[in-house]
């Protein structure tokens, strides 16, 4: 399967600069300057601890990618060891070469149509509130992919009933029915992120489009409608995100925070781009934290349910609270699982093969 595999450079190798701590200084768009290393507020908690060892362990053990991993999210020790991941579905090997994006670019093997019960099986042993689902981009598929997000988030609902489920999709190319088929799986959040301003989106995303993500975003609330979903079409929200510091202007993330809500968009993080490496876009500007807090309280004050901002902020941090009503949500599921004879503490356990596999068996 590996061998199968062809990788090949998503961009140029470019010389180190200032973002990698060499080079020399340069000015960005508002006329501030890239510093020669992070500054002292960007740090990130080094991951260690039984926790966080158990979560690996897990996720590696069922062959299960994390984008907390592939993307070299500075998060990864905090979130795993509160035992919260976002699981990369379809692969580690995306078709599109995003310009900020740590995922390796190629042509994938073959997908895996067993995937949905190995990341329920180790979401089941997780316990979580809250789980995020995301996937490298596959346009060498028909559907994108949008078949295993649907049986992936069937899957979950069957093995972790209550449990909230957020998926982290790719534009799909725009195309109506792969959209439809993950709306039609009933996930609590569906989240696609515009990642930076109009004026930037062909350097950051060459084969992604301003208007097309907005297009998801709004069509996704249309499709609930339509679908239902186990909260009811008012029980879906809408979740985008944006990275600071890759050349735009204030007044340009001011736009974009009110083209997001314009689509009614419910949920908005901003954090700061880090470059992965050298052969990546640079840092063109560090944000200091009273700046996140600045804009959240702008986002927030055009109407946003909830506004996660800070420097190490990132699409799934902090997720299920990011849910609104997120507090509500959970003590609700706690009581119903309390109950005698409830749903959640009734319905059987799916099976267990001799392998140790979790075989799951519709509902009677």
């Amino acid at each position: 399967m590996s061998d199968s595999t062809e990788l090949r450079p998503s961009r140029r190798l470019a010389p180190i600069t200032i973002a990698m701590g060499g080079g020399t200084f340069t000015a960005a768009l508002d006329g501030s300057a890239a510093l020669r290393r992070h500054p002292d507020w960007i740090k990130a908690r080094i991951p260690s601890g039984e926790t966080y060892q158990e979560v690996r362990r897990l996720l590696r053990g069922l062959s299960l990618h994390t984008v907390c991993e592939e993307a070299h999210c500075p998060n990864v020790g905090e979130c795993w060891d509160q035992r919260t991941a976002t699981v990369m579905i379809l692969g580690d090997v995306c078709t599109r070469a995003c310009g900020f994006c740590a995922v390796k670019t190629g042509k994938p093997p073959v997908h895996d149509l067993d995937e949905p019960r190995r990341v329920a099986e180790a979401i089941r042993g997780l316990g979580l509130d809250h789980v995020v689902i995301t996937s490298v981009a596959r346009d060498d598929l028909d559907d994108g992919g949008a078949g295993i997000f649907a049986e992936t988030i069937r899957r979950l609902r069957d093995a972790c009933p209550g449990m909230g489920v957020e998926v982290l999709i790719p534009d799909f190319n725009g195309e109506e029915a792969p959209l439809r088929t993950v709306m039609a799986a009933g996930p609590d959040i569906l989240n696609h992120n515009v990642e930076t301003v109009e004026r930037l989106q062909k350097p950051v995303r060459k084969r992604a489009r301003y208007d097309r993500s907005l297009g998801v975003l709004e069509r996704a609330k249309v499709y609930a409608r339509e679908f239902g979903g186990p909260a009811g079409a008012a029980g879906v929200h809408t979740k985008s995100s944006i990275m600071v510091g890759l050349g735009e202007t204030r007044p340009e993330l001011h736009r974009t925070f009110v083209d997001l809500r314009a689509v009614d968009c419910d949920i908005l993080t901003i954090g700061q781009y880090l470059r992965p490496s050298p052969e990546h876009l640079p840092v063109e500007r560090y944000y200091h934290p009273d700046e996140f807090v600045e804009m959240r309280a702008e986002a927030l004050a055009l109407g946003f349910k909830h506004v996660e901002s800070g420097p190490l902020v990132r699409s799934s941090y902090h997720a299920r609270d990011q849910v609104p009503d997120a507090e509500a949500r959970r003590a609700a599921r706690a009581w119903t699982a309390a109950r005698p004879g409830s749903e959640a503490t009734s319905r059987p356990s799916p099976t267990v093969d001799s392998e140790g596999r979790v075989v799951y068996q519709p509902q009677a």
